[in-house]
């Protein structure tokens, strides 16, 4: 059935659009709110799936620029991580399309869950394994691991993508980082990365719903440019409480859905 496009059905487009591009620059998470809204709406959930990825993406652009100062401090080893996002953006969204999703959905609530205790416990991870020091944040084995890691957050977020900031925030706080504007500034283009190639792919394979995509993708833009402001504002501190509260609302939310 063709979901109407109608006032009601458009407002509701626009408001998960825009907050789940304000989540996504926080923390990460804005899939849960936009991909729901639309199976409400009336789509299926393969193509609620594709049309969210498609649509959210543009959001990246704004965070980004709401980031562009914390992207300068990032140490250029850190952007090799782009080479695994796409690789496993493309591999998981050839995945939704071919393979059924009920073995993946399975795993989806335990991995949130334990990216967000890792996060949690990113300070005494970091002393127990010595991550704070500047030799060992520059080793070779931990990058190795970081792309590693990176290839798998990119395989899940090709293939659905909820939880990918969480999962990318964790790994990052294991590797040394400890400002939270500069890891989500980094969060931001590799998550953007990811689902770029996905919604390359969902595009080409015809598997989104237009009328919502043009709509969602302009309010993705104005929440994420919103929301990366909004971060900074708040405070190191502040950001991490939203991004611990958020991690455990997905959770539950995916093994309620279960």
């Amino acid at each position: 059935m063709t979901p109407v496009l109608d006032i009601p059905h458009a407002a509701g487009a626009f408001a998960s659009a825009f907050l789940a591009g304000a989540i996504n620059s926080v923390a990460g998470g804005g899939t849960l709110v936009s991909f729901p809204t639309l199976i409400w709406l009336g789509l299926d959930s393969v193509t609620a799936n594709a049309t969210s990825t498609v649509a959210i993406w543009p959001g990246t652009l704004g965070s980004a620029w709401g980031y562009r100062r914390e992207m300068a401090q990032v140490e250029p080893r850190f952007w090799l991580m782009i080479v695994p996002s796409v690789v496993g953006g493309i591999t998981g969204a050839l995945l939704l399309r071919f393979t059924p999703p009920a073995v993946f959905d399975h795993l989806v609530p335990f991995l949130i869950l334990f990216a967000t205790l890792l996060f949690m416990a990113q300070e005494p991870v970091q002393r127990g394994l010595k991550t704070g020091d500047a030799g060992t944040r520059r080793s070779t084995s931990w990058l190795v691991w970081g792309l590693l890691f990176q290839l798998g957050v990119g395989l899940y977020g090709g293939y659905f993508g909820a939880g990918i900031g969480i999962l990318m925030l964790a790994a990052l706080s294991i590797q040394g980082l400890k400002n939270i504007h500069e890891m989500n500034s980094l969060k931001v283009v590799l998550g953007g990365s990811i689902n770029g190639v996905a919604a390359a792919y969902f595009i080409f394979a015809r598997m989104v719903y237009w009328p919502y995509v043009l709509l969602m993708a302009v309010a993705a833009i104005l929440g994420g440019w919103g929301g990366a402001g909004t971060a900074r504002k708040l405070g190191s501190k502040a950001v991490k409480r939203i991004v611990i509260v958020i991690g455990f609302f997905m959770a539950a939310a995916l093994f309620v859905k279960r």
